[in-house]
């Protein structure tokens, strides 16, 4: 088996995924660049190769099981074991006007599809890639969420937390949840998983609305993923650290 390490992230042909895949490339990683569109991951390996990194594409839609399956076949002949997991990709399911999701005219459809990406297809591929995060000597798993998920700042009136989202801000508390349930599970294992808010960047997931680049909300993700052995699990961090349940 290959002594190079090998991560996989999940939504990495743009935005804060591809940054999270080039920043492990520049540190070493071979990368498999996980995106349902063939165009656009093979554009993002092609640039990543462009700058030196060792990127292979991975074809990956995380709400089919399928998929996650062929994906995690792929892996195995391509590397035998997996080293990092970083599960980025997420919607955010359809806004209105302000970028809001109204609670009392919900469209519970919407709200299934939030969470089969943005939860359940966490569950799917974590749990697809688990064998071969247990053949790593140090495994890590981050799971991209958001400070919207804070149950502590959305409760806080003084808290300035944007717009009411009932959607997609409740699939990140969803998410971080789960994430504190692989990590007690998963405990004494030396996996070590973690959930991470990027900031309000600018990517065309929010209409390129945010005072942050890409590059800046890949990087609490990137150490996550490289956390030394005896690191923290189960918990939600920021640039400025914990953020709060």
């Amino acid at each position: 088996m290959s002594e190079t390490r090998t991560a996989l992230v999940t939504g990495a042909n743009k935005g804060i995924g591809y940054e999270i895949a080039a920043g492990l490339g520049a540190l070493g990683y071979r990368v498999g660049v996980g995106a349902r569109d063939e165009g656009r991951r093979e554009l993002a390996v092609e640039k990543l190769r462009a700058a030196g990194v060792d990127a292979f594409g991975v074809p990956l839609d995380v709400t089919g099981d399928r998929s996650v399956t062929e994906a995690a076949e792929l892996l195995e002949r391509e590397a035998g074991r997996l080293d990092v997991l970083v599960n980025n990709a997420g919607v955010s399911g359809e806004v209105g006007p302000g970028w809001e999701q109204d609670p009392t005219t919900l469209d519970l459809d919407l709200v299934r599809e939030v969470v089969e990406t943005n939860v359940i297809g966490v569950i799917r591929v974590t749990n697809a890639m688990l064998p071969l995060l247990r053949r790593s000597a140090s495994p890590r798993v981050v799971n991209v969420s958001s400070s919207v998920g804070s149950l502590t700042r959305q409760a806080d009136p003084d808290i300035e937390v944007g717009p009411v989202m009932a959607a997609y801000a409740p699939s990140k508390t969803f998410l971080n949840a789960v994430t504190v349930q692989y990590a007690r599970k998963l405990a004494g294992t030396g996996i070590l998983i973690n959930a991470v808010c990027p900031g309000l960047v600018a990517t065309d997931f929010n209409g390129f609305y945010g005072p942050r680049t890409p590059e800046q909300g890949a990087a609490t993700a990137i150490r996550l993923a490289t956390l030394p052995d005896g690191g923290p699990t189960g918990s939600f961090f920021e640039d400025d650290g914990v953020v709060p349940w």
